[in-house]
């Protein structure tokens, strides 16, 4: 068995990695080189000597382990025993892991960035095979991955050619347990409760619970294992928000009458208190049976349902509209203040005609997993053989409805506050939390709207592959050769009927109060500057006095929402596993081959000949050739230099290679005389992106109980994907339909436009430093035994810009018109201090990253694209565990996460011009683990 294949099959433990400052990486790398000129191999020792490490360093030398034995450039996370990953989410324990990034959504680590690249980049296996996702696009949600069912991830920072559904930024492998691997019998039961900090709402609670169970045995003399877990979670959803409308722009003089020439202001503002739950299931299954030394097979079976249920109340202005546009009476801004850069920092608005809005949002996702993998041993050939299917299913309900004080208009004076941090403060005068006074009407917002997402992403896969040693002629130079064959058939489907939501005709008036049983009580937005405003239960009053029927037909930018993507990948690959000398060093690694043939395709409805649907399919076929090379010198004093080469790609977004297409036309006519046109859509016949990629790292280890490493990565970019606008593009087939607007009779609409499209372009590199330190403070000395610190600083930068000029209302929402990679934070830094001893168990972690773009869906569940202010995120943890006497196996555990309450805060251009600031705060949990 190659030492890759021995990785592979790894018992996992805990693996934090985190930020070093530059001196005391320097301090460490000098360390290891003097202490590199001594042997650091181990003494033998006999069995009464041997120490058996638990806890922190359990976890902590298990990931150092994985890590040095691998012969490709490798991350390494896992548990320091069975269900006791430390954090919250797979993601955050991931994110701490050199090179690799988190974004929050909902509070939550959810997506993962590898390198400074956006998270669609980076593919995630379940134990080794693809995955599917609840998103519309590739990349994984990890928090619907439990972490008391995993034993670990590795992170592969360099292909190699048997890695089957690679990413261009890495690839993430998740793994669950192999029965066989423990020497005994385990039951593992874990519970914790929860809550959080910023307290319960009328119609929500704040406390919330997690607890696990996982059962692992042997039978039948050790040749038959089974594996059984499940893990419960229900925590609270609590946030306060304030935002603005996008973007930051100089109004028109006619609708900002007061305010001061060239000044940057918004056309609204609002304010919001979110409450809910997320509750999620998971379950995991392994049998593995070994029933001689020529075969073992492992079946494998995942499965886990989401829930989340949530109500955001909301006031909400506009600036410059009233009812009627420029407001009628007149909005008037006065003792309006400014930041050197132009930017509204407060004002004083009269006749402004403010909104209370209930927004309801249930989504349920469900995601199930099975694999079988069989392994054979054929007289001098080991065969593999794999089958795997995998479905999800993302089932959403979006409802809002407005209200209105009446009788209407009831004009307000507003006092506005817009600061960089904590940035909204809004003063009203009257009073917005009668519910006799608001009444859900057509109000001049409209009276609400509504959608109805579904996704679903289904996924099988057949993989065989072989392994034999090496013909005498290369057997100098490699031990052995892999090649095999895999066969992967992946469909994702999204529909989102939506539309608006209106008051009953049989309202008599149009307009009414919700009634008192279907009030919640008031919501306090004293974080924004108000009180309390009305609540209520958003599906009920639809329900009640409303009428929603949801279309995924009735126009044109409806039907461009609704999609189906193929893709069938054959990919086959011839892999030579070297281990040899090279003139005295010792040399492992691999060499090797990847061809992946893909045939994609999108079919969708389009709205043409007079509106008559037309189902279209569009497609392609595409082969890459992806050479790898990775080698691993090993150096006097345990030292260990990596070099890799190889040619990378990632598939598409998804949603990017859509055949479906949307048309917009004008009001009013443009100089030509009609009504301009112009449209978007995705493009299925895209190519991959494509890097050539070089890697370099040096590895410095002190046995299992230390490392320091030093990384350099480079990608040179051959084909990238952009928005691209066609000029002059044929509209013809889709405006013979188009009525006429009877505000410009005989108008006519214009035959061609322009359309925005997704493209393939090139050029462009992404480099970057990694350094890291996994150290603990007694080999320093013995005075500080049981402390230690993991920790890790990674600089990125890029050259690609992209231009914004062709993504429309992005380029407004970011103020520029050309920006980096989304996903890019110039740099990340990660550090975990722990100490245990004698039972005893501290950790407290920080991961920080610099400004990013985000990637971020808005309420049409549209992709946008924002700046996101770079944050430190900080988690605290204290234990104890009984090691003897009756209580041994039992762990007592206090965490905090987000121990400071970290904001998340947007903006446009600069960051004196805020777009959102959100707080989720700080979670506070106490459980306990048993083990016996």
């Amino acid at each position: 068995m190659t030492n890759h294949s021995k990785t592979l099959r790894a018992k996992a433990s805990l693996f934090r990695l985190s930020p070093i400052a530059g001196g005391a990486t320097a301090m460490l790398l000098a360390m290891g080189s003097a202490q590199g000129q001594t042997s650091t191999q181990p003494a033998a020792t006999d069995a009464s000597q041997t120490v058996t490490v638990t806890g922190i360093r359990r976890g902590i030398e298990g990931a150092i382990s994985v890590k040095k034995n691998a012969t490709s450039i490798v991350e390494a996370v896992s548990a320091e025993d069975i269900g006791k990953l430390p954090d919250v989410s797979i993601a955050e324990s991931i994110a701490r892991l050199p090179g690799l990034s988190a974004q929050r959504v909902g509070g939550r680590a959810q997506v993962i960035s590898v390198r400074g690249l956006s998270p669609d980049f980076a593919t995630t296996l379940l134990n080794g095979r693809e995955i599917v996702s609840t998103g519309d696009n590739r990349s994984v949600e990890f928090d619907q991955y439990p972490s008391e069912l995993l034993s670990g991830v590795t992170v592969y920072k360099t292909p190699e050619a048997a890695l089957v559904g690679q990413g261009l930024s890495g690839t993430l492998d998740m793994q669950t347990v192999r029965p066989l691997n423990f020497g005994s019998r385990v039951f593992s039961v874990n519970g914790r409760l929860s809550k959080n900090s910023l307290g319960a709402a009328a119609n929500a609670d704040a406390n919330g619970n997690r607890f696990s169970a996982s059962y692992i045995d042997q039978f039948a003399n050790r040749t038959l294992g089974i594996a059984i877990g499940f893990a419960h979670q229900d925590t609270p959803i609590q946030e306060n928000q304030v935002g603005i409308y996008e973007p930051w722009k100089i109004l028109p003089d006619n609708v900002s009458v007061g305010l001061p020439a060239n000044t940057f202001a918004t056309e609204g503002i609002k304010a919001l208190r979110r409450t809910g739950y997320t509750k999620r299931d998971g379950v995991m299954a392994t049998i593995e049976w070994r029933p001689s030394k020529e075969w073992t097979s492992v079946l494998d079976i995942f499965h886990s349902k989401a829930e989340q249920e949530d109500t955001a109340n909301q006031l909400e202005m506009n600036l410059v509209y009233n009812g009627s546009y420029p407001c009628t009476p007149t909005c008037v801004f006065s003792n309006t203040t400014r930041n050197a850069n132009g930017t509204i920092t407060g004002t004083t608005l009269t006749n402004v005609y403010p909104l209370v809005r209930g927004m309801y949002n249930a989504r349920e996702d469900k995601i199930d997993a099975i694999g079988w993998n069989n392994k054979f041993k054929l007289g001098p050939v080991s065969v593999v053989a794999d089958v795997n299917y995998s479905k999800a299913n993302r089932d959403e309900l979006s409802l809002e409805n407005n209200t209105q004080l009446t009788p209407s208009p009831r004009l307000d004076t507003a006092t506005l506050k817009f600061n960089s941090d904590d940035f909204s403060r809004i003063g009203l005068t009257n009073n917005y939390n009668d519910p006799a006074n608001l009444k859900l009407r057509g109000t001049i917002y409209g009276s609400g709207y509504g959608k109805v997402p579904k996704v679903e992403d289904e996924l099988t896969g057949i993989r065989v592959t072989g392994s034999m040693a090496a013909p005498a002629a290369v057997s100098s130079f490699l031990s052995d050769i892999e090649f095999g064959l895999n066969y992967a058939d992946r469909a994702k489907k999204k529909r989102q009927p939506e539309g608006g939501i209106n008051v009953k005709s049989t309202v008599v008036g149009g307009e009414t109060p919700i009634a008192a049983d279907l009030q919640y009580g008031p919501v306090s937005l004293g974080f924004a500057g108000l009180g309390n405003i009305a609540s209520w239960n958003v599906p009920g009053a639809v329900g009640r006095y409303m009428d929603f029927a949801p279309s995924a037909t009735g126009a044109a930018y409806l039907v461009a929402k609704s999609w189906d993507v193929s893709e069938e990948t054959t990919t086959t690959y011839l892999k030579g596993n070297i281990d040899a000398d090279w003139g005295g060093v010792n040399v492992r690694g691999n060499v090797g081959v990847q061809v992946q043939n893909t045939k994609q395709s999108s079919e969708a409805v389009r709205l043409v000949n007079n509106g008559n649907p037309a189902l279209v399919n569009i497609g392609k076929s595409d082969t890459d050739v992806l050479p790898s090379l990775n080698l691993a010198f090993g150096l006097a004093g345990d030292q260990t230099v990596r070099v890799a080469l190889a040619k990378q790609v990632a598939r598409p977004r998804v949603d990017q290679m859509r055949a479906s297409l949307e048309v917009g036309v004008s009001d009013a006519p443009d100089s030509t005389g009609k009504r301009s046109i112009n449209g978007s859509g995705g493009n299925p016949k895209l190519d991959p992106w494509k890097a050539t990629a070089f890697d370099l790292s040096y590895e410095k280890y002190f046995g299992t109980k230390a490392y320091v490493a030093a990384a350099y990565f480079y990608k040179s970019l051959d084909t990238y994907i952009y928005s691209k606008k066609l000029q002059n593009f044929d509209f013809s087939q889709y405006t013979a339909g188009i009525p006429e607007n009877p505000i410009y009779p005989g108008i006519g609409v214009a035959s061609t436009g322009t359309f925005t499209t997704p493209a393939n372009g090139t050029g462009g590199n992404l480099s970057g430093v990694e350094l890291t330190a996994s150290l603990p403070l007694e080999l320093l000395t013995p005075a500080l035994k049981g402390f230690g610190i993991v920790a890790s600083g990674s600089f990125n930068r890029s050259s690609i810009k992209i231009d914004l000029s062709e993504e429309g209302d992005n380029a407004n929402s970011l103020g520029t018109a050309t920006i980096g990679l989304p996903g890019l934070s110039k740099r990340v830094f990660n550090l975990t201090g722990y100490y245990e001893n004698a039972g005893f168990e501290a950790r407290i972690s920080l991961r920080k990253r610099s400004d990013f773009i985000g990637e971020i869906g808005d309420f049409a569940a549209n992709r946008k694209l924002r700046y996101v202010v770079g944050e430190e995120i900080v988690d605290a943890q204290v234990g104890y565990s009984f090691n003897t006497g009756q209580l041994k196996g039992l762990n007592l555990l206090f965490q905090v996460n987000n121990l400071t309450d970290a904001a998340y805060q947007t903006y446009t251009g600069t960051t004196d011009r805020p777009l959102e600031y959100i707080k989720w705060g700080r979670s506070y949990l106490l459980g306990a683990n048993y083990k016996f």
